[in-house]
């Protein structure tokens, strides 16, 4: 059974997703069960490693404090874009930030959340330097958001990972 359906819990995740954004007929149920074996099989062939959580009780914080940082960017994009804010000059820039985060999953969750936020977009990662460049669509002082990667979400992300 292993072999035919490698990830049970995502086929079953990307079936009921297909059966939610469709209308439930037999057809759809088909194609949206073939869709989920596959992607269950090209998942099996990246090979992916288990991530090690380290603290539980931390992931309930950072779900909350991104929950609240992208509702609060919501607001503040959608307030600078319909009434052009600081009398229409915003700043766009690209921020290098020097990370200490090493593992994959955590730099993934980073990566979610930086990209998830309304106004700011993860453009690169080098791995060597260790260091990410990321875009944000106002920027005031390039310290704060400095600050807010490396303190807000780095923080705990290295709590929870290693």
């Amino acid at each position: 059974m292993r072999r035919i359906v490698p990830y049970p819990l995502l086929s079953l995740s990307l079936l009921v997703m297909w059966m939610m954004l469709t209308r439930f007929s037999l057809g759809h149920a088909l194609l949206g069960g073939t869709v989920a074996i596959v992607a269950g099989w090209a998942m099996s062939a990246l090979h992916p490693s288990r991530p090690r959580l380290r603290r539980w009780s931390k992931i309930g914080q950072l779900i909350w404090i991104v929950g609240l940082d992208i509702l609060r960017s919501n607001v503040a994009v959608a307030s600078l874009i319909l009434t052009g804010g600081r009398g229409g000059r915003r700043r766009s820039q690209f921020i290098e930030i020097p990370l200490e985060l090493r593992d994959r999953t955590g730099l993934t969750c980073l990566a979610i959340i930086i990209t998830s936020t309304p106004g700011t977009a993860w453009v690169e990662y080098d791995a060597r330097r260790d260091w990410l460049l990321l875009h944000a669509f106002d920027v005031i002082d390039e310290a704060d958001w400095r600050d807010l990667i490396k303190n807000r979400y780095e923080a705990l992300l290295l709590e929870i990972f290693e």
